[in-house]
Order: C-alpha cells, then sequence, then structure tokens
C-alpha cells in the first residue's frame, strides 16, 4: 500500500518534540501526518499506574522532572496546555548509605534552587494534552519506519505496520523525532548520509536509554511522618539516587534511578533486582519500607525503541552544542527533532519541546497555503 502525501510534511516520532512540532504545524493550519512505532503515544515520557494504564494520575517511569527558573519556556507551554504543576517534595533529611553494613546518615535536606516541579497527573498529561489538540486521523501507531529514499518527488518512507506487512508512504518533508542514535541505527538511507553525519548520529548519547528506574508504592508516605524527605544516596546500590514521587494526589511511593550497569541487570533479572531494592529501602526508610502495596520497574535499556546496542553503558549526556545534524543530500528533505538536538537542556522535557517547536517554524516560514490535511489512519 502506498500513501501519497508529497506536498505535505510527516513526523516520525510521538514524543514530546513529535507532539510538539504536530500542535505547531496544525495550529499554524499546515497539513502534517504522524506515525509512531509504539501502540502509544509518549516515547520516553511513560506515566502508569499498577494497572498498567498510560492515563490519569500516575507515576512516571521516565522523565518526571523540570525547573521553571531555568526552563520558562516548558512553563508558557504547560500554562498554552491548561497544565498544573506542583514542587517534587523535599520536606525532611536526606539519607545517605556509605555501605550495607554501616548505619545510615541523615543530613538536612538543602533547599533546591532552582525548584524542581512536576506536572500534575505525571508527565504523561502533557502527552494527553498534547494529543487530544491534534486530528485523530492524522496519527498512525504501531508503524515503524525501516527506509528511506530520496527521489524526484520528494520522500518515500518504508515501514512496517501492525500487520508486519512492508507499505510505502511519500511526503515532502520529515521530520524524525526521535533520538539521532536511534535514527542512525534503526532506519537506512538512500542515499546514505556522509560517514562524518553517521558517526555524529551515533556518537550522541540517547538520554534515559541505558538507565532503568524502580517505584515502591505504598499506603501512605509514612517517611515524612519520621522527618524524612524522601530522598536518598547511597554507595552501595542497587538504587543509588531516590526520590519521593509521592503524586499530587497523593499516591505514595519512592523512586530510585538503578545503579547497576544493563548487562547485569538483565543477568540477574527484574525479580532480583525488585528484592534487593525492596531490602535497600528498608535500610534507609525503616521496616514500613519493606512492605509495599506494589512495585513498578523500567528498563529503558531493553526497549528497543529507545534503547541500541550503543546505549548499554552509560555515556554521558548530549551536550547541546550547535550542529548540522543533515548534510547535501538530506538538509531540504529532513529534519532532525529529538530532544538531544536542542541547544539547550538536550535530552530533558525542555530540549524536547524546543527541538519540535524549532522543527515546526522553520517549515512553517518556508511553507506556503495548504489545501489538504494527510489522514493516517490506523484501520
Amino acid at each position: 500500500m502506498t500513501s501519497s502525501f508529497s506536498n505535505s510534511i510527516l513526523i516520525v516520532g510521538g514524543g514530546l518534540a513529535g507532539l510538539t512540532a504536530a500542535y505547531r504545524l496544525h495550529r499554524a493550519g499546515i497539513g502534517f501526518g504522524l506515525i509512531e512505532a509504539r501502540d502509544r503515544m509518549g516515547g520516553r515520557i511513560l506515566t502508569t499506574d499498577p494497572d498498567n494504564k498510560t492515563s490519569g494520575d500516575g507515576f512516571d517511569l521516565g522523565p518526571s522532572w523540570f525547573w521553571p527558573d531555568v526552563h520558562p519556556a516548558i512553563s508558557r507551554f504547560a500554562h498554552e496546555l491548561g497544565l498544573e504543576f506542583f514542587a517534587q517534595h523535599s520536606h525532611g533529611a536526606t539519607v545517605f548509605q556509605r555501605s550495607r553494613e554501616t548505619a545510615t546518615e541523615h543530613y538536612r535536606t538543602l533547599r533546591q534552587d532552582p525548584q524542581s516541579m512536576r506536572l500534575v497527573g505525571g508527565s504523561g498529561s502533557i502527552i494527553s494534552a498534547l494529543a487530544a489538540r491534534l486530528p485523530p486521523d492524522s496519527i498512525r501507531l504501531g508503524t515503524k519506519v525501516t527506509r528511506v529514499q530520496r527521489t524526484d518527488r520528494g520522500i518515500t518512507m518504508y515501514f512496517v505496520g501492525a500487520n508486519d506487512a512492508v507499505e510505502e508512504i511519500t511526503a515532502g518533508h520529515v521530520i524524525f523525532a526521535l533520538p539521532p542514535r536511534l535514527l542512525a541505527e534503526t532506519v537506512e538511507f538512500d542515499p546514505a548520509p556522509g560517514a562524518l553525519l553517521q558517526k555524529l548520529w551515533r556518537e550522541t548519547p540517547t538520554w534515559m536509554a541505558p538507565h532503568a528506574k524502580f517505584f515502591a508504592l505504598y499506603e501512605a508516605p509514612f517517611w515524612r511522618a519520621a522527618g524524612l524527605s524522601g530522598a536518598a544516596r547511597s554507595m552501595a546500590g542497587p538504587l543509588v539516587e531516590i526520590h519521593d514521587a509521592t503524586t499530587a494526589s497523593g499516591k505514595a511511593a519512592l523512586f530510585g534511578f538503578v545503579g547497576v550497569p544493563a548487562h547485569y541487570r538483565r543477568e540477574v533479572g527484574r525479580d532480583a533486582i525488585t528484592d534487593a531494592s525492596i531490602a535497600q529501602l528498608g535500610q534507609l526508610f525503616g521496616p514500613d519500607a519493606l512492605r509495599p502495596t506494589t512495585t513498578l520497574y523500567k528498563d529503558w535499556a531493553k526497549d528497543p525503541l529507545t534503547a541500541t546496542s550503543l546505549d548499554q553503558m552509560a555515556t554521558g549526556h548530549p551536550d547541546g552544542r550547535r550542529r548540522e545534524w543533515t548534510d547535501n543530500n538530506w538538509s531540504d528533505r529532513i529534519t532532525l527533532a529529538g530532544s538531544e538536538t536542542a541547544v539547550h537542556d538536550p535530552g530533558y522535557l525542555a530540549g524536547a519541546v524546543e527541538a519540535g517547536e524549532r522543527a515546526a517554524i522553520s517549515l512553517i516560514n518556508r511553507s506556503g497555503p495548504q489545501t489538504a490535511i494527510p489522514t493516517m489512519s490506523n484501520a
């Protein structure tokens, strides 16, 4: 099957950057189609609850925070979408663990400056708000791009849909709203980008890709009554950085970043990490921490739509330097807009908004009037 949108814009990736680009294009009256490989929107933004629902007031298995004093653009964007945010809980002592054999230490939690904030409903609320403002027939889920070919008519995209059949889409311009490394490793280009450009894409770290997050949910935030903030640092692990993850509605939880490498997490398995993490929380916060109502766990290094073989070891953070993300073969036909391509705050929520808006504004400035909006039905 071939769909032809030769005078339109196609967005690949339904995370925050892709949805931001789609939202800005739609508000400007410019037609677009958006395809997403997952069966959900959001990309690395994944807000869920114990029933694995991805809406409502849940817990952020991906990014959780932004900083309004540092990221005023995303604050304005949240207000534009009618979203509310609240301060990360930090009142009480921070716990420090040097080893499993020594007693934990308590320190007064320093005032956060700048203050980290979380969206009411979780980070997924910004995804829901953007998706609700877009034409449903312009979005297609479960659609994984495998090959991109430049032609006299524009660009032909080859993708695999839900039925595993290879299909085609023709478009005038493509916004790739996904990490450059993932693009380099999973999509074939014809003609191939130059060697230096491919090297740049592959060497750009994908934020969150090497990491895993663990959540323990409780009936109440008992640590607060004990004078603890819920924050902890550990030199023993498996959790190395822990925070209060209680939602705006009062659903109590602690979460931690798993500090052991991806290959070790694969070897020992989820159950062993869960058991060790609960035992560690008991050491840090007392016996009540040993009795969570349930746990949540997300290992992003095992997610093939986020991480590649190059992401199995933590390799730093995108540096935000201004770069040319395309070459002469492709600069007039494709735009890279993953969060990692942002100049400010690459990899973060604010970086995703910046990259998506940059891509949309560039195309809005060069686009003429359009009379038709392409449809991307999931049917």
